[in-house]
C-alpha cells in the first residue's frame, strides 16, 4: 500500500535548509572574530605608531625647554598633520587638551629646573615634559556591529638629565653683507619685523641660552680672559666680509662704529690654526674670525640670563656697556660682495687649533666635538677686484676656471681660491670641514632657487643657493637636522624648504640647534607627580 502525504505535510516534515540558520548564526561569529583579530590587531599597530610619535614628541618637547616655545617643539615633532612624524594610518592626530604638561622633577635628574612657558603661555619652572596625543582609527568590520573607529591614545614623559659630558666648540659664522639689512616679516624674537642681522643675532642669542658654558657638577671654576677653568661649551663668532684684526672689536665694543672691510682673505686650506689670531699679527691683516671661543656667555650653567658683559653677547645685541648702555651687535655694513668658502677653511682651522689644545691640556677626557653653524642666504658674487690676489700660502688667485679632475655634491674637490663658481668652492670647503670631523649645521635665509650667478662650470654647474645650503650641511642622524631653512622673510620670493625640519623662524631654528646640545631621555609616568 503506498501511503500519500498532503503537501502541507510533506513540507513540515521536509529536512532540507535545516543547516542555514546555523550558517546565518556562524557567518555573525566569524564576522565579529574578524572584527576583533583585524580591528583591534590594527589598532594595536596604530597604537604603537602613535606612542612612537609621542615619544619623539616629548624627547623635542624636554630637549626645547630652555627655549622660549617648547610646546611648539613638542607640536612640531608630533604625528598632527604638519608634525615631523605623521603616518598614513593614523589620520586627524591631535595632541590631548591640556598636554603638553611640564613640571620640575626631584627624582629623575640631576639637571636643574629652567624657566619656560607652558601650552597657555603662562611662566613654569620645569626639567619634565609630559605629552598626550589622540586619534580615532576607522575600522573595517566593525562596522556591521555599529562601531565605526576606536578611539587610541599615547603618553609620554621625558626629562633633561644634563649637558653632555663632552667639551663642544662652536664656530658660528654670521653673514654681514648687505643683503643682512633687509627688513624680515618672519621675526617673532624682534616682535614681528627688524633688519636679518639683528634677528640672526638674537637666535644667536638663543642658541647661547641653552648651551651649557661649564660643567654642571664642578661649577665654572675661574674664568681668565672669557673662558672658565671647567669650560664646556665654547663659542667664537666668524663673519665675512672679513674685518682687519685692528677694528674686529668694534664688532662688539658697543663703539657704534663698524670695522674696517678689507678684501676677501683666502686661507689656506689644511692648516691647523688660524694665522691672524697669533701674536704679533699686525692690525691691518684681514682676519675672519670675531672672536676667540669663549665660556663667559653666562655666569653658570643654571644661570638662565645671558652675561652682558661677554664680548658674545656684545656681538649678539644682548651686551650692556659700563655706562648701561645697551649695545647693538654687529652691523651689516657689506661691501665687499658675497663669498664665503674663506671663512669656513678659517674657522675650520680656527676649530682644529682650539681641539689641540684642549687634549693636550686634558688628554685623559673624551675628545672635543667641533661644530660649525652657517647662516647665509648662500648667494657667492664677489667680485675678483674684491678678492685677495693670492692664498695665504702664496698660491694666486685663479684667473680662469679649472676644475680638477672628480668632484661633485660629496666632494671637497675645489678650484679655491677662485672668483669663478663661487657656491661650489662653499659647498667643498664645507665638505672638507665634515671631513675633519666637524658637524656642520645650515641655516638658509632667504635662500632663492637661482642665483650662484658665478656657477657655469665646474662639476655642479648652475648649483642654487638652497643647494648649496643644504649640500654643506651634515647628514641628519636620528632626530638631529642640520640643514634648516628661514624663507619667509617679507620681499623675499625664496621657496627653499628644508626637508628635514618645519621650522621657518631664526629664534625657533637657532633653539633647536641648540637642543642638540642637551641629554634628554624617556622616564616612567609613575615618575609624574600626581593630579
Amino acid at each position: 500500500m503506498t501511503t500519500k502525504f498532503s503537501p502541507l505535510r510533506r513540507a513540515l516534515c521536509d529536512q532540507h535548509g535545516q543547516v542555514l540558520p546555523w550558517v546565518a548564526f556562524m557567518l555573525v561569529l566569524f564576522l565579529g572574530m574578524s572584527a576583533f583579530v583585524l580591528d583591534v590587531g590594527h589598532a594595536f599597530y596604530c597604537k604603537r605608531e602613535l606612542q612612537a610619535a609621542t615619544d619623539a614628541a616629548a624627547l623635542a618637547g624636554a630637549q626645547s625647554l630652555k627655549n622660549a616655545s617648547p610646546t611648539a617643539m613638542v607640536a612640531a615633532f608630533s604625528a598632527e598633520d604638519s608634525g615631523q612624524n605623521t603616518y598614513g594610518s593614523l589620520p586627524s592626530v591631535s595632541i590631548a587638551p591640556g598636554w603638553p604638561k611640564y613640571a620640575c622633577l626631584s627624582n629623575v635628574t640631576k639637571a636643574s629646573c629652567v624657566t619656560t612657558t607652558d601650552a597657555s603661555g603662562n611662566s613654569v619652572t620645569a626639567n619634565a615634559v609630559q605629552v598626550q596625543e589622540q586619534v580615532n582609527v576607522p575600522t573595517f568590520f566593525a562596522r556591521v556591529f555599529g562601531i565605526s573607529q576606536l578611539s587610541i591614545s599615547a603618553t609620554s614623559t621625558a626629562a633633561i638629565v644634563g649637558a653632555k659630558n663632552q667639551i663642544t666648540n662652536l664656530a658660528i659664522v654670521l653673514d654681514t653683507t648687505a643683503s643682512m639689512q633687509t627688513v624680515d616679516s618672519n621675526c617673532s624674537s624682534s616682535g614681528g619685523s627688524a633688519e636679518r642681522i639683528v634677528c640672526a643675532e638674537q637666535g644667536v642669542q638663543i642658541l647661547l641660552q641653552d648651551l651649557s658654558p661649564c660643567n654642571t657638577a664642578l661649577g665654572c671654576g675661574t674664568v681668565t680672559n672669557g673662558i672658565a677653568t671647567n669650560a664646556l661649551d665654547q663659542v667664537a663668532i666668524f663673519t665675512f666680509p672679513n674685518v682687519t684684526v685692528g677694528t674686529a672689536q668694534n664688532d662688539y665694543n658697543c663703539s657704534g662704529s663698524n670695522p674696517s672691510i678689507p678684501a676677501y682673505s683666502l686661507p689656506t686650506i689644511g692648516t691647523s690654526s688660524y694665522p691672524p689670531n697669533a701674536s704679533g699679527t699686525a692690525s691691518s691683516t684681514a682676519t675672519y674670525q670675531v672672536t676667540p671661543f669663549l665660556s663667559d656667555y653666562r655666569s653658570s650653567d643654571n644661570a638662565s640670563t645671558l652675561d652682558t658683559a661677554s664680548n658674545l653677547a656684545m656681538a649678539t645685541g644682548a651686551g650692556v656697556n659700563s655706562s648701561g648702555k645697551s649695545c647693538s651687535g654687529m652691523q651689516a655694513p657689506g661691501g665687499d660682495g658675497t663669498y664665503y668658502a674663506g671663512v669656513i677653511y678659517a674657522a675650520q682651522a680656527a676649530l682644529t687649533a682650539q681641539a689641540i689644545n684642549e687634549v693636550a691640556a686634558n688628554p685623559s677626557a673624551n675628545a672635543p666635538q667641533n661644530v660649525m653653524i652657517i647662516l647665509t642666504d648662500g648667494e657667492a658674487n664677489a667680485s675678483s677686484s674684491k678678492m685677495a690676489a693670492a692664498e695665504a700660502n702664496g698660491t694666486k688667485l685663479a684667473t680662469n676656471s679649472n676644475w680638477p679632475a672628480g668632484g661633485g655634491a660629496t666632494s671637497s674637490i675645489t678650484n679655491y681660491p677662485s672668483a669663478f663658481d663661487q657656491c661650489q668652492q662653499a659647498v667643498a670647503a664645507a665638505n672638507y670641514a665634515k671631513a675633519q670631523g666637524t658637524q656642520v649645521y645650515t641655516i638658509a635665509y632667504g635662500s632663492e632657487s637661482s642665483g650662484c650667478t658665478t656657477d657655469s662650470s665646474g662639476p655642479q654647474p648652475n648649483i642654487t643657493p638652497c643647494q648649496v645650503m643644504s649640500e654643506m650641511a651634515s647628514t641628519n642622524t636620528g632626530n638631529t637636522v642640520y640643514f634648516y631653512s628661514d624663507y619667509k622673510q617679507s620681499g623675499s620670493s625664496s621657496t627653499c624648504v628644508s626637508p628635514g625640519s618645519p621650522l621657518t623662524d631664526i629664534s625657533k631654528i637657532f633653539g633647536q640647534i641648540g637642543s642638540n646640545f642637551l641629554n634628554v631621555k624617556l622616564i616612567s609616568e609613575g615618575a609624574w607627580p600626581s593630579s
